[in-house]
Protein backbone atom coordinates (compact mmCIF):
# COMPACT_ATOMS: atom_id res chain seq x y z
CA UNK A 1 0.00 0.00 0.00
CA UNK A 2 1.24 3.55 -0.50
CA UNK A 3 1.02 4.97 2.76
CA UNK A 4 1.20 8.99 3.82
CA UNK A 5 3.50 8.88 6.82
CA UNK A 6 2.77 12.61 8.72
CA UNK A 7 4.68 13.71 12.04
CA UNK A 8 6.34 16.82 13.47
CA UNK A 9 8.83 18.32 11.07
CA UNK A 10 9.36 22.34 12.50
CA UNK A 11 7.18 21.55 16.01
CA UNK A 12 9.70 19.44 17.20
CA UNK A 13 11.40 16.06 16.16
CA UNK A 14 11.36 14.72 19.47
CA UNK A 15 9.51 11.76 17.95
CA UNK A 16 11.82 11.41 15.30
CA UNK A 17 12.79 7.25 16.40
CA UNK A 18 9.16 6.49 16.26
CA UNK A 19 9.12 8.31 12.69
CA UNK A 20 12.00 5.81 11.59
CA UNK A 21 10.42 2.73 13.21
CA UNK A 22 7.24 3.33 11.18
CA UNK A 23 9.15 3.70 8.02
CA UNK A 24 10.79 0.48 8.70
CA UNK A 25 8.04 -1.58 10.50
CA UNK A 26 5.82 -0.91 6.92
CA UNK A 27 8.73 -1.24 4.45
CA UNK A 28 9.44 -4.60 6.24
CA UNK A 29 5.82 -5.34 5.34
CA UNK A 30 6.11 -3.85 1.62
CA UNK A 31 4.20 -0.99 2.22
CA UNK A 32 5.77 2.61 0.36
CA UNK A 33 5.98 5.64 2.76
CA UNK A 34 5.48 8.21 0.51
CA UNK A 35 6.40 10.97 2.66
CA UNK A 36 9.71 8.60 3.99
CA UNK A 37 11.27 12.35 4.63
CA UNK A 38 9.62 12.88 7.98
CA UNK A 39 11.70 10.28 8.87
CA UNK A 40 15.26 11.12 7.63
CA UNK A 41 17.21 13.26 10.69
CA UNK A 42 18.19 15.82 8.12
CA UNK A 43 14.86 16.65 6.87
CA UNK A 44 15.35 20.39 7.94
CA UNK A 45 18.36 20.81 6.64
CA UNK A 46 16.98 19.26 2.60
CA UNK A 47 13.70 20.73 3.36
CA UNK A 48 15.87 24.63 3.70
CA UNK A 49 17.34 23.80 0.03
CA UNK A 50 13.37 24.20 -1.41
CA UNK A 51 10.65 26.81 -0.94
CA UNK A 52 7.57 26.92 0.99
CA UNK A 53 5.59 26.50 -1.88
CA UNK A 54 7.86 23.20 -3.09
CA UNK A 55 7.50 21.72 0.37
CA UNK A 56 3.29 21.87 0.30
CA UNK A 57 3.13 20.74 -3.39
CA UNK A 58 5.26 17.77 -2.62
CA UNK A 59 4.09 16.96 0.49
CA UNK A 60 0.06 17.52 -1.40
CA UNK A 61 1.20 14.99 -4.40
CA UNK A 62 2.36 12.70 -1.84
CA UNK A 63 -0.90 12.91 0.03
CA UNK A 64 -3.14 12.71 -3.54
CA UNK A 65 -1.18 9.35 -4.41
CA UNK A 66 -1.76 7.76 -0.93
CA UNK A 67 -4.22 5.01 -0.01
CA UNK A 68 -4.41 5.95 3.39
CA UNK A 69 -2.71 8.11 5.86
CA UNK A 70 -0.44 7.65 9.66
CA UNK A 71 -0.47 10.48 11.93
CA UNK A 72 1.77 10.24 14.71
CA UNK A 73 -0.07 13.21 16.22
CA UNK A 74 2.29 12.65 20.06
CA UNK A 75 3.73 16.39 19.16
CA UNK A 76 1.15 18.74 18.54
CA UNK A 77 1.73 20.15 14.80
CA UNK A 78 -0.17 22.57 12.38
CA UNK A 79 1.28 20.72 9.72
CA UNK A 80 0.21 17.35 10.61
CA UNK A 81 -3.25 18.69 11.42
CA UNK A 82 -3.44 20.30 7.86
CA UNK A 83 -2.11 17.76 6.34
CA UNK A 84 -4.96 15.39 8.43
CA UNK A 85 -7.60 17.90 6.97
CA UNK A 86 -6.55 17.62 3.69
CA UNK A 87 -6.62 13.52 4.14
CA UNK A 88 -10.15 13.74 5.02
CA UNK A 89 -11.49 16.22 2.36
CA UNK A 90 -9.72 13.82 -0.09
CA UNK A 91 -11.15 10.69 1.30
CA UNK A 92 -8.24 9.05 2.06
CA UNK A 93 -8.64 6.16 5.69
CA UNK A 94 -6.62 7.89 8.86
CA UNK A 95 -4.94 6.40 11.40
CA UNK A 96 -4.05 8.69 14.28
CA UNK A 97 -1.59 7.01 17.06
CA UNK A 98 -0.25 8.91 19.79
CA UNK A 99 2.22 8.42 23.11
CA UNK A 100 0.00 7.78 26.48
CA UNK A 101 -0.05 10.90 28.23
CA UNK A 102 0.18 13.34 24.79
CA UNK A 103 -2.19 16.52 24.60
CA UNK A 104 -4.05 15.47 21.42
CA UNK A 105 -6.10 17.77 20.25
CA UNK A 106 -10.23 17.78 20.57
CA UNK A 107 -10.39 17.94 16.94
CA UNK A 108 -8.91 14.39 16.19
CA UNK A 109 -10.17 12.61 19.29
CA UNK A 110 -14.06 13.80 18.35
CA UNK A 111 -13.70 13.55 14.84
CA UNK A 112 -16.66 11.71 13.50
CA UNK A 113 -15.39 11.37 10.03
CA UNK A 114 -16.19 7.51 9.47
CA UNK A 115 -12.62 6.77 8.33
CA UNK A 116 -10.28 8.47 11.24
CA UNK A 117 -8.93 6.39 14.18
CA UNK A 118 -6.98 7.42 17.14
CA UNK A 119 -5.46 4.68 18.74
CA UNK A 120 -2.34 5.49 21.90
CA UNK A 121 0.55 3.11 22.13
CA UNK A 122 2.77 2.41 24.99
CA UNK A 123 5.66 0.92 22.91
CA UNK A 124 6.75 -0.25 19.71
CA UNK A 125 5.16 -3.53 20.03
CA UNK A 126 1.91 -1.51 20.43
CA UNK A 127 2.60 0.57 18.12
CA UNK A 128 3.52 -1.86 15.12
CA UNK A 129 0.07 -3.99 16.29
CA UNK A 130 -2.20 -1.28 15.94
CA UNK A 131 -0.57 -0.01 12.88
CA UNK A 132 -1.24 -3.72 11.01
CA UNK A 133 -4.86 -4.27 12.20
CA UNK A 134 -5.39 -1.02 10.31
CA UNK A 135 -3.59 -1.91 6.80
CA UNK A 136 -5.23 -5.11 7.54
CA UNK A 137 -8.48 -3.98 7.77
CA UNK A 138 -8.22 -1.41 5.06
CA UNK A 139 -6.95 -3.87 2.54
CA UNK A 140 -9.84 -6.16 3.24
CA UNK A 141 -12.31 -3.42 2.55
CA UNK A 142 -11.43 -2.98 -1.09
Amino acid sequence: MKVFLSGSIRGGRQMLPTYQFICRSLGDKGHEVLSWHVADSEVEGKESLLTETQIYERDMSFLQDSECMIAEVSMPSIGVGYEVCSAIKKGIPIMCVHMPDSNVSAMLLGNTYADISVREYGDNSELEITLNGFLSSFKSKN
